[in-house]
């Protein structure tokens, strides 16, 4: 077992409902996940729920030094692990429903991506709507937001749920193919143009 897998399970056990996840995502989900990530200019990068950051470190490839890159973490002792791994990753200690705070903190106003790897369908109804809100609050029409869901829990209620709000807020949503090498399978939503 790997440093950061141990450390991810074990932060499981402590809190399932925020961590959501009993390993870190695999490569060929991040490569998915962070599709949308510009190859040009200075974009700005929000991650939510970083975990050990498997989505980071592909995040942090394809900018190669470009833009700025803030990951938002709950979880204090994962977000001191993503910024020794990370250590050019703006890592916040925060709650994600803060996002047009802490942007704005930093002198920024947009984003341009924002990966998320919250556990949506662990969450209630009114987290889920809060989180969305702070989400399409920092996106202008052109920005892309990404998450993933278990291919196991496609059919439960509170995956169903999420999906129905998802395409509520957003005008467009693409739901990927399966990512069989993840553990569990999962598929990714890809979701643009928020309905303001």
């Amino acid at each position: 077992m790997t440093n950061d897998t141990a450390l991810f399970l074990g932060q499981w056990l402590r809190s399932p409902g925020t961590v959501g996840a009993v390993a870190p995502s695999s490569r060929r989900l991040a490569e998915t996940m962070t599709s949308p990530v510009p190859h040009r200019g200075d974009p700005v990068i929000v991650e939510l729920g970083p975990g050990t950051g498997a989505f980071t470190a592909e995040i942090q490839r394809r900018l190669d030094g470009r833009g700025h890159h803030m990951a938002v973490e709950i979880n204090p002792r994962l977000a001191e692990f993503l910024s020794a791994r990370h250590p050019k990753v703006d890592v916040v200690v925060d709650d994600a429903a803060r996002l047009p705070q802490l942007l704005q903190e930093r002198g920024l106003h947009r984003a341009d991506v924002i990966v998320s790897g919250l556990p949506w369908a662990a969450f209630s109804q009114e987290t889920q709507t809060r989180l969305l809100d702070a989400v399409i609050t920092i996106m202008d029409s052109n920005a892309a937001f990404t998450t993933f869901a278990y291919s196991f829990a496609k059919r439960t209620p509170p995956a169903q749920r999420f999906r129905r709000r998802l395409l509520d807020t957003f005008e467009e949503v693409v739901v990927g193919r399966t990512v069989w090498g993840n553990l569990p399978p999962a598929f990714v939503y890809h979701a643009r143009r928020p309905r303001m």
